[in-house]
């Protein structure tokens, strides 16, 4: 009785089963904000990489794949009666067993989660600096790593909200944002209209290069697809009951999520590519130079979104430093410990992202790496094993092909995202 109470008011503590009255539109701004995200602005350089009919076919299957496997979570959620997996690597200890279960899932989880705040980290950076340079063309230049550290210095502040319902407000408005954006990005391109020396041809002179850049932008699309690490942490934020199980409202939001993610990601990628041809930079925008006015907004919206998705993704590893800080090295749970452990976290991540400002190698390494197993067949594998559908039915056949398909972005994507690094690492500065 003890040792249940103990671990109850831990829960209670812990930022992601702290609070349960979460509903359906909580589900949906929450998976746009996970989903729509620095991705959606490098998808036309994605497309000119693969071409146009490749390009088409690797996004329309993405959506597809990646929807199918997020509801596979949202089912498994509860697939066990009267106990909920609140978190991800709970479902692969389940799946998997106590100790292997962890080591599949916890270790992708956090390059997941802390290779996007790092992302997002330097996306938010390079977002401030364009608005600068674009309302005022003639200030001198600033390096890119002090507007790097002013965005940080939000999540000094924000990262000590305690629990996920608790950051719904900067959620909703960035989910908010990342439509305006998108719709910014390809509205502007319309108006832009078609370069008329543009060109849609292979992007590289040779052979070799063509394809390390295939496979570069595989990553780059697998990066656009991320929620799905996430998303048992925002369901458990939703109530529960036999007869009014979460998976009802969490489908609903999903899925309406998953709509809006339709309308930001394809007429971005396919307009940004038909305007821009292979000349279009890894993040649209900087393509883009005309409104001024508009080009800031569109990059204030990024740095409003960017600030709400990194919450979103860092909440989950809050929870995992304190769960570990309290369960296993036994130190008691206060204020102190969840100050410390954060403003750790997001120096961190500050540390690396002024470091390292890849953005797009960055965007297809870990695109690759480390989210084509967690969301294209992680849960895939989890389901068979689980469910156990009959063999060579639909429903194995559909797992099998979603495996495949991402054991294959697994591999080739961080080939060719590699390339890129060293390539661009050639001509950098640190601290620049």
């Amino acid at each position: 009785m003890e040792k249940s109470q103990e671990t109850k008011d831990i829960n209670d503590w812990l930022p992601i089963t702290k609070s349960r009255n979460a509903n359906w539109w909580y589900s949906a701004f929450h998976n746009v904000t996970a989903m729509v995200g620095a991705g959606v602005l490098g998808l036309p350089y994605a497309m000119s990489q693969l071409g146009w009919g490749p390009g088409v076919a690797v996004l329309v299957l993405s959506w597809i794949i990646t929807l199918y496997t997020l509801w596979q979570m949202v089912e498994m959620h509860e697939i066990v009666p009267g106990k909920r997996f609140d978190r991800y690597h709970e479902l692969g200890q389940h799946a998997f067993g106590e100790k292997l279960g962890l080591w599949v899932v916890v270790p992708q989880q956090l390059m997941v989660e802390c290779g996007v705040c790092i992302v997002y980290m330097i996306t938010g950076g390079n977002s401030i600096k364009k608005i600068h340079d674009t309302l005022c063309p003639n200030c001198k230049s600033i390096k890119t790593t002090y507007f790097i550290m002013i965005f940080a210095s939000v999540h000094f502040v924000l990262s000590h909200l305690p629990s996920f319902n608790s950051i719904a407000g900067v959620s909703l408005a960035a989910a908010v944002m990342s439509l305006s954006y998108s719709t910014i990005a390809w509205t502007a391109s319309v108006h832009k209209g078609v370069d008329p020396e543009v060109q849609y041809g292979p992007k590289a002179s040779s052979t070799a290069g063509n394809v390390f850049n295939f496979f570069s932008a595989l990553g780059n699309v697998a990066f656009a697809f991320a929620g799905h690490n996430v998303v048992l942490e925002i369901q458990a934020t939703i109530p529960s009951t036999p007869e009014k199980p979460s998976k009802k409202p969490m489908w609903k939001g999903v899925f309406i999520a998953y709509v809006v993610v339709a309308l930001c990601y394809f007429p971005v990628a396919m307009i940004g590519y038909w305007v821009f041809g292979n000349n279009v930079e890894d993040n649209i925008l900087i393509s883009l130079q005309k409104p001024r006015w508009l080009i800031a907004l569109a990059n204030f919206f990024v740095v409003i979104h960017v600030i709400g998705s990194y919450q979103v993704f860092a909440m989950p590893v809050f929870d995992m430093l304190e769960s570990f800080l309290v369960t296993m090295m036994k130190f008691k749970p206060s204020m102190s410990l969840r100050f410390l452990t954060r403003t750790a976290f997001v120096a961190f991540t500050l540390f690396i992202g002024i470091t390292f400002p890849f953005f797009g190698g960055l965007l297809s390494f870990f695109g690759g790496f480390a989210f084509a197993p967690t969301t294209y067949f992680l849960p895939c594998v989890m389901w068979l094993v689980m469910y156990k559908p009959k063999k060579f039915g639909l429903s194995w056949w559909a797992n099998w092909l979603c495996i495949i398909v991402g054991v294959l972005l697994m591999v080739l994507s961080p080939i060719g995202a590699l390339k890129n690094i060293i390539l661009q690492a050639k001509d950098f500065k640190f601290y620049s």
